[in-house]
């Protein structure tokens, strides 16, 4: 799985450079994500700008950081996505726990607002 990590006082951008979140890869996505929020941060800005296809599995891995985060009073935001894996989200139900926004940019101004 391709990816990268920026972290900076409390917060980590995770960056996916794949396509596709599933069940290929959900696993190594949810390893990924649990040493993330196992480490210092508070906030997890998500960036799936490059993937045009997730599943439930991909699903489960968001939800793990998301779960891991809120008990520690953090949280995730995802950015940028897109077409089939945004309406993913939204029939899930997901907005109603995790922000969407369109940009790192945006996720930066929503947490300064918090």
């Amino acid at each position: 799985m391709k990816f990268s990590v920026d972290k900076e006082d409390g917060l980590a951008i995770f960056h996916l450079h794949e396509n596709r979140l599933d069940s290929n890869n959900a696993a190594l996505a949810k390893s990924e994500f649990l040493i993330l929020t196992q480490s210092s941060i508070d906030v997890l800005i998500l960036d799936l700008s490059e993937v045009t296809f997730c599943d439930s599995s991909g699903l489960s891995a968001i939800l793990l950081a998301e779960r891991q985060l809120r008990e520690r009073d953090g949280g995730i935001i995802v950015v940028d996505v897109n077409g089939k894996v945004r309406s993913l989200f939204e029939i899930a139900k997901l907005t109603d726990i995790i922000p969407l926004v369109g940009s790192v940019e945006e996720a930066r101004d929503l947490i300064i607002e918090d």
